[in-house]
Protein backbone atom coordinates (compact mmCIF):
# COMPACT_ATOMS: atom_id res chain seq x y z
CA UNK A 1 0.00 0.00 0.00
CA UNK A 2 2.94 2.39 0.78
CA UNK A 3 4.61 1.35 -2.37
CA UNK A 4 1.51 2.01 -4.43
CA UNK A 5 0.97 5.03 -2.95
CA UNK A 6 4.63 6.08 -3.20
CA UNK A 7 4.36 5.56 -7.12
CA UNK A 8 1.14 7.41 -7.44
CA UNK A 9 2.81 10.71 -5.51
CA UNK A 10 5.62 10.06 -8.31
CA UNK A 11 3.43 9.93 -11.28
CA UNK A 12 1.41 13.02 -10.05
CA UNK A 13 4.43 14.93 -9.61
CA UNK A 14 6.01 14.15 -12.92
CA UNK A 15 2.87 15.02 -14.73
CA UNK A 16 2.46 18.30 -12.73
CA UNK A 17 6.34 19.08 -14.12
CA UNK A 18 4.86 18.30 -17.96
CA UNK A 19 2.81 21.01 -18.93
CA UNK A 20 5.08 23.75 -17.08
CA UNK A 21 8.35 22.52 -19.32
CA UNK A 22 6.48 22.82 -22.54
CA UNK A 23 5.32 25.95 -21.17
CA UNK A 24 8.52 27.51 -20.22
CA UNK A 25 9.52 26.91 -24.16
CA UNK A 26 7.00 28.66 -25.45
CA UNK A 27 6.00 32.19 -25.20
CA UNK A 28 3.80 35.04 -26.91
CA UNK A 29 4.36 38.25 -27.89
CA UNK A 30 2.62 41.22 -28.98
CA UNK A 31 4.05 43.58 -32.41
CA UNK A 32 4.50 47.13 -30.49
CA UNK A 33 2.96 48.83 -33.57
CA UNK A 34 4.69 52.47 -32.03
CA UNK A 35 7.84 50.46 -33.05
CA UNK A 36 7.43 48.83 -36.19
CA UNK A 37 7.42 49.29 -39.63
CA UNK A 38 8.03 48.27 -43.35
CA UNK A 39 10.04 49.68 -45.42
CA UNK A 40 10.19 49.05 -49.19
CA UNK A 41 12.35 50.37 -52.41
CA UNK A 42 11.54 50.28 -55.99
CA UNK A 43 12.46 51.49 -59.09
CA UNK A 44 11.24 54.02 -61.30
CA UNK A 45 12.70 54.39 -64.97
CA UNK A 46 15.08 52.42 -64.39
CA UNK A 47 17.34 55.27 -62.77
CA UNK A 48 16.03 56.24 -59.56
CA UNK A 49 14.82 54.29 -56.22
CA UNK A 50 11.67 55.27 -54.64
CA UNK A 51 11.50 54.78 -51.20
CA UNK A 52 8.40 54.48 -48.72
CA UNK A 53 7.00 52.92 -45.64
CA UNK A 54 3.65 51.20 -43.84
CA UNK A 55 3.40 51.27 -40.89
CA UNK A 56 0.06 50.09 -37.86
CA UNK A 57 1.93 46.94 -37.48
CA UNK A 58 -0.25 44.58 -34.90
CA UNK A 59 -0.21 41.20 -34.53
CA UNK A 60 1.36 37.77 -32.43
CA UNK A 61 4.71 36.49 -32.54
CA UNK A 62 4.99 32.51 -30.80
CA UNK A 63 8.01 32.27 -29.85
CA UNK A 64 9.52 28.51 -29.43
CA UNK A 65 12.41 29.55 -27.21
CA UNK A 66 14.28 26.01 -28.14
CA UNK A 67 13.09 25.78 -31.43
CA UNK A 68 12.94 28.90 -33.52
CA UNK A 69 11.72 26.59 -36.25
CA UNK A 70 8.27 25.57 -33.97
CA UNK A 71 7.33 29.63 -34.15
CA UNK A 72 5.00 31.61 -35.88
CA UNK A 73 3.92 34.94 -37.05
CA UNK A 74 0.53 36.46 -37.80
CA UNK A 75 0.50 40.07 -38.66
CA UNK A 76 -1.67 42.88 -39.74
CA UNK A 77 -0.56 46.00 -41.94
CA UNK A 78 -2.41 48.95 -42.16
CA UNK A 79 -2.61 49.40 -45.50
CA UNK A 80 -3.24 53.42 -45.45
CA UNK A 81 -0.30 54.23 -43.65
CA UNK A 82 1.72 53.49 -47.17
CA UNK A 83 4.07 56.78 -47.16
CA UNK A 84 6.91 57.93 -49.70
CA UNK A 85 6.90 61.98 -48.30
CA UNK A 86 4.87 62.99 -51.71
CA UNK A 87 1.31 63.24 -51.19
CA UNK A 88 0.49 62.99 -54.59
CA UNK A 89 2.15 59.56 -55.29
CA UNK A 90 0.68 58.42 -51.74
CA UNK A 91 -2.66 59.07 -52.76
CA UNK A 92 -2.06 57.30 -56.12
CA UNK A 93 -0.74 54.21 -54.44
CA UNK A 94 -4.18 54.30 -52.29
CA UNK A 95 -5.66 53.91 -55.31
CA UNK A 96 -7.53 50.74 -57.43
CA UNK A 97 -4.23 51.44 -59.59
CA UNK A 98 -2.15 49.76 -56.18
CA UNK A 99 -3.36 49.42 -52.77
CA UNK A 100 -6.84 49.64 -53.58
CA UNK A 101 -7.10 50.73 -50.03
CA UNK A 102 -11.06 50.76 -49.97
CA UNK A 103 -11.47 47.03 -51.08
CA UNK A 104 -8.33 46.04 -49.09
CA UNK A 105 -7.58 48.46 -46.05
CA UNK A 106 -5.02 45.98 -44.79
CA UNK A 107 -2.42 43.33 -45.62
CA UNK A 108 -1.73 40.39 -44.20
CA UNK A 109 1.12 37.85 -42.97
CA UNK A 110 0.86 34.44 -41.96
CA UNK A 111 4.01 32.34 -41.42
CA UNK A 112 3.48 28.57 -42.56
CA UNK A 113 7.05 27.35 -41.87
CA UNK A 114 10.72 28.57 -40.65
CA UNK A 115 13.39 27.20 -42.03
CA UNK A 116 16.48 27.22 -40.16
CA UNK A 117 19.62 25.81 -41.70
CA UNK A 118 23.74 26.65 -42.26
CA UNK A 119 23.35 29.72 -40.07
CA UNK A 120 20.41 31.11 -41.95
CA UNK A 121 16.92 31.46 -41.36
CA UNK A 122 14.47 32.11 -43.37
CA UNK A 123 10.67 32.90 -42.64
CA UNK A 124 7.87 31.20 -44.95
CA UNK A 125 4.46 32.50 -45.01
CA UNK A 126 1.08 33.68 -47.23
CA UNK A 127 1.49 37.42 -48.01
CA UNK A 128 -2.03 39.24 -48.85
CA UNK A 129 -1.36 42.31 -50.98
CA UNK A 130 -4.45 43.92 -52.55
CA UNK A 131 -6.57 41.06 -52.26
CA UNK A 132 -4.18 38.63 -53.88
CA UNK A 133 -2.20 35.68 -51.28
CA UNK A 134 0.95 34.21 -52.50
CA UNK A 135 3.59 32.64 -50.28
CA UNK A 136 6.62 34.85 -49.77
CA UNK A 137 10.29 33.85 -48.25
CA UNK A 138 11.80 36.57 -45.73
CA UNK A 139 15.64 36.21 -44.08
CA UNK A 140 15.13 36.44 -40.71
CA UNK A 141 17.47 38.27 -38.64
CA UNK A 142 16.97 37.91 -34.49
CA UNK A 143 14.68 37.82 -32.24
CA UNK A 144 17.33 39.58 -30.05
CA UNK A 145 17.95 38.61 -26.36
CA UNK A 146 14.73 39.80 -24.35
CA UNK A 147 15.40 42.73 -22.62
CA UNK A 148 13.42 44.68 -20.05
CA UNK A 149 11.88 47.66 -21.29
CA UNK A 150 10.07 50.74 -20.21
CA UNK A 151 7.75 50.23 -17.64
CA UNK A 152 9.46 46.72 -16.53
CA UNK A 153 8.18 44.96 -19.82
CA UNK A 154 10.31 42.54 -21.42
CA UNK A 155 10.75 43.32 -25.03
CA UNK A 156 12.48 41.58 -27.94
CA UNK A 157 12.66 42.14 -31.77
CA UNK A 158 13.78 41.22 -35.41
CA UNK A 159 14.23 42.29 -38.71
CA UNK A 160 13.45 40.48 -41.89
CA UNK A 161 14.04 41.27 -45.62
CA UNK A 162 12.86 40.00 -48.53
CA UNK A 163 11.92 40.94 -52.57
CA UNK A 164 8.47 40.05 -54.15
CA UNK A 165 7.18 40.51 -57.32
CA UNK A 166 4.46 42.90 -58.76
CA UNK A 167 3.43 40.81 -61.39
CA UNK A 168 2.81 37.69 -58.91
CA UNK A 169 0.25 40.09 -56.66
CA UNK A 170 -0.68 41.83 -59.67
CA UNK A 171 0.20 44.99 -58.03
CA UNK A 172 0.47 48.03 -60.55
CA UNK A 173 -0.56 46.11 -63.36
CA UNK A 174 -0.69 48.83 -65.63
CA UNK A 175 2.72 50.11 -64.76
CA UNK A 176 5.62 47.73 -66.64
CA UNK A 177 8.73 47.00 -65.65
CA UNK A 178 9.98 50.28 -67.80
CA UNK A 179 8.48 52.33 -65.48
CA UNK A 180 8.25 50.50 -62.14
CA UNK A 181 10.68 47.82 -61.55
CA UNK A 182 8.92 44.31 -61.09
CA UNK A 183 10.72 44.03 -58.30
CA UNK A 184 10.29 45.15 -54.46
CA UNK A 185 12.39 45.23 -52.45
CA UNK A 186 11.06 45.44 -48.34
CA UNK A 187 12.49 45.53 -44.67
CA UNK A 188 10.36 44.69 -41.94
CA UNK A 189 11.40 45.93 -38.26
CA UNK A 190 9.41 44.77 -35.24
CA UNK A 191 9.90 45.11 -31.51
CA UNK A 192 7.38 42.93 -29.30
CA UNK A 193 6.26 42.77 -25.95
CA UNK A 194 5.81 39.60 -24.10
CA UNK A 195 2.92 38.68 -22.67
Amino acid sequence: MIKRSFLLVLASAGLALLPTGLQAQTSTWTIDAAHSSIGFAVKHLGVSTVRGTLTGIKGTVTLDEKDITKSSVDAVVDANTVNTNVEARDKHLKSPDFFNVAANPTLTFKSTKIVSTGGKTQLIGDLTLAGVTKSVTLDLDGPAPPQKGQGGKIISGFSATGTLSRSNFSFGAKFGSAMLSDEVKFTIDVEVDKQ
